[in-house]
């Protein structure tokens, strides 16, 4: 997975997509790579998982061989024409903004092409060893990385043509771009993974490079310690012990009860994403973790546990 050039990481909305790509880049940065870490949707929250200030166009470190930025299609039409049509841009673009977000309202794809281009020129410039981008969420990803071909089609000579064939070049090379899809062991986050994956491999020509499942529970308690909570919860226990010391135990005893069925559940919709995923694409399971308050924390906690599945994989 970390071999690559560019990973874009997409998954439905709250399963912790942003945390597990920023846990990404913080884990290739760690083995000594140079790595851009790319927010597409400005909200923040990329910012708020590595603890830095609000991340901008253009790249600042956010981590020891990690640069944040955050994507900004008129600035990255103003570095295109600065950079291919040599038109000099100075602050913002004024009436050719407007005139941008009018073309763009009217052309769907035209952002989706300057975005794909920043992050295509990102990896080509080699300014960086690994770009990792924090993508929407599911579907529109599809649109975004396939917008290359969709131009490269219609236009068949010319510049605009000669932007779109080394965007492919990068984009559709297994070797140096691939998808990451982020999923919880739930129902809908499952369900939505396994349509996701079949979409890509039916309708575009790039890969999957991963599938990450995140907060996956721990076993809380094997065979044995499950049979002594069942006795436990029994009525002939109580009985045998006392009113007042079985009820002392009921809480315990049912909250027991409800976090191996929780696990259970969770181990099911597992069992559903590995059978259901081709054979070559086993998920990488991330655990649980206790804080919820997200930050530099949880994420460093995510990328030690990220490189250790890792290691289980490639030994």
């Amino acid at each position: 997975m970390l071999d690559r050039r560019l990973l874009v990481v997409t998954g439905k909305g709250g399963v912790g997509k942003t945390s597990v790509a920023s846990a990404l880049a913080l884990l290739a940065a760690r083995e000594g790579r140079r790595v851009l870490l790319v927010e597409l949707d400005p909200t923040g929250a990329l910012a708020a998982a590595v603890e830095s200030p609000p991340l901008q166009f253009e790249p600042t470190e956010v981590a020891p061989g990690c640069w944040g930025m955050a994507m900004d299609t008129e600035a990255a039409l103003g570095e295109y024409l600065r950079l291919y049509v040599k038109i000099p841009v100075l602050g913002r673009l004024g009436a050719l903004a407007r005139t941008f977000d009018f073309v763009a309202q009217a052309a769907p794809g035209v952002r989706e092409i300057l975005t794909i281009g920043k992050l295509c020129f990102e990896v080509r410039e080699q300014r960086f060893d690994l770009v990792v981008v924090d993508a929407p969420a599911s579907g529109h990803i599809i649109e975004l990385l396939t917008a290359p071909r969709v131009v490269n089609d219609l236009v068949r000579v010319g510049m605009v043509r000669e932007q779109t064939a080394w965007m492919l070049d990068i984009v559709e090379n297994p070797d140096r771009t691939g998808v990451v899809v982020v999923t919880t062991p739930e129902e809908l986050p499952v369900n939505e993974t396994l349509e996701m994956v079949g979409r890509w491999q039916r309708e575009t020509r790039v890969a999957v490079a991963g599938v990450l499942a995140n907060r996956v529970l721990p076993e809380p308690f094997g065979q044995r310690e499950e049979s002594v909570f069942e006795r436990l919860a029994d009525d002939r226990f109580r009985d045998a012990v006392g009113t007042e010391l079985g009820v002392e135990l009921a809480p315990a005893v049912a909250a027991t009860r409800w976090a191996v069925g929780r696990r259970r559940l969770a181990a099911h919709h597992l069992a559903r994403l590995r059978h259901g995923l081709p054979g070559d694409l086993a998920p990488l399971l991330l655990p649980d973790l206790p804080t919820r308050t997200g930050g530099r924390r949880l994420v460093t906690q995510l990328r030690d546990h990220l490189g250790d599945e890792l290691d289980v994989v490639l030994r």
